[in-house]
């Protein structure tokens, strides 16, 4: 069996018209945007252009989008810049127990520095309640930060609602919507949101660019200083080829969101009536919620057989997979997102992140399946 890719919320291989797009800048156009000169200009110019297609695919201002180095750094200068911004007499932030250790730590080191956090759970199927974040909400709080999609389970929260509350209490609102763009719609006209991140490569552009959404009536520090790039909001020499190759893919992926919506859906429910018919109702456990979910991720525990075993022998028969864990000097670490989920014990140990991509077929996610199945008795059986 040729090689299968189910890890496409981790990263995403870079379609060949983005790639295309990229190029010039690293051959023909290759002078520093800053520079006066004609060859300066030329980058200049394109990091505009690209700005403008963007914006207008999350239909916004130009001049509302920050490029920087990836999702990490959105999120990292979404809440450390709107702590400076905004946190001199109000100290409270707001975040989730399931968001990406971008924002968790982010959250942690702030509170090394004063800040208070609260945590606000989730139920079982990975999703807060809204109610808990209204309750949460103190004189000081200044910003909330929960994310659209999340990126182990799947799990989708009530942004519009959380956004309606924070903007009635003048709270600023971030938003990770990384593993959300391209599958979900997003039109930051309409949406209640004062931040929001993203980054290229989950949408099949390339590693090392992403952006932030600034809206007009936000302001924020800047995490990087030394230039006078990016409005002041980000030093540093743009990433000219890396933001080309975000604009192309932006622009293939909010055009063909609703086919590769509905095609990554189909190969999701392929694998798990697959694992159904090979498995039965009891061989296995979907994680997550069952209808506010993104359609690209498929969260499976394999009660009896352990994550670390599964993943090694999947990829010794060419099935790239992900856990829900994060290795940490050496040790497995379980992963925080089904921790807080509450699950019961050999569900948080026996968990399997899919996730699926446009260029998948039925065929290839039907094989995938059965020899997921294969393994998950074998391990089974052995013990």
């Amino acid at each position: 069996m040729s090689p299968i890719y189910l890890d496409h919320a981790a990263t995403t291989p870079v379609r060949p018209e983005v790639l295309e797009a990229m190029l010039p800048y690293y051959k023909e156009t290759f002078g520093n945007p800053s520079s006066l000169h004609s060859f300066g200009r030329e980058s200049r110019i394109a990091i505009s252009r690209s700005r403008d297609s963007i914006a207008r695919q999350l239909v916004c201002s130009p001049a509302e989008l920050l490029f920087t180095g990836g999702g990490t750094e959105s999120d990292n200068t979404a809440l450390f810049g709107a702590a400076e911004q905004y946190g001199t007499n109000r100290k409270h932030i707001i975040t989730s127990q399931v968001e990406h250790q971008a924002v968790l730590h982010a959250c942690e080191q702030l509170e090394r520095k004063g800040y208070e956090v609260t945590y606000i759970p989730v139920d079982e199927s990975g999703q807060i309640r809204l109610e808990e974040l209204i309750a949460a909400i103190r004189p000081d709080t200044f910003l909330i930060s929960i994310m659209y999609g999340n990126n182990e389970v799947g799990t989708l929260q009530p942004i519009r609602e959380i956004g309606m509350t924070a903007r009635e209490r003048g709270i600023v609102f971030h938003v990770d919507a990384v593993q959300a763009l391209g599958l979900m719609p997003l039109d930051l006209s309409d949406l209640p949101v004062d931040l929001m991140s993203f980054t290229a490569h989950k949408i099949y552009g390339p590693k090392g660019v992403g952006a932030l959404y600034v809206s007009k009536r936000t302001t924020i520090a800047p995490l990087l200083v030394g230039g006078s790039q990016e409005r002041k909001r980000r030093a540093g020499t743009e990433n000219v080829a890396g933001i080309a190759g975000f604009a192309k893919a932006v622009e293939i992926a909010v055009r063909e969101q609703e086919s590769n919506f509905q095609h990554v859906s189909r190969l999701r429910a392929q694998m798990i009536e697959i694992l159904r018919s090979e498995l039965g109702n009891d061989g296995f456990i979907v994680n997550g919620h069952a209808t506010e979910r993104l359609p690209h991720i498929l969260n499976v525990s394999f009660p009896g057989a352990d994550t670390e075993t599964m993943l090694m022998s999947l990829d010794l028969e060419g099935i790239a997979a992900a856990s829900g864990s994060a290795c940490t000097s050496g040790s497995l670490e379980l992963s925080h997102v089904l921790r807080a989920m509450r699950l019961p014990e050999e569900v948080k140990r026996s968990a399997i992140r899919f996730s699926f991509g446009f260029s998948q077929n039925i065929e290839q996610i039907r094989a995938a399946a059965i020899k997921v199945a294969t393994i998950s008795r074998r391990i089974r059986n052995s013990l």
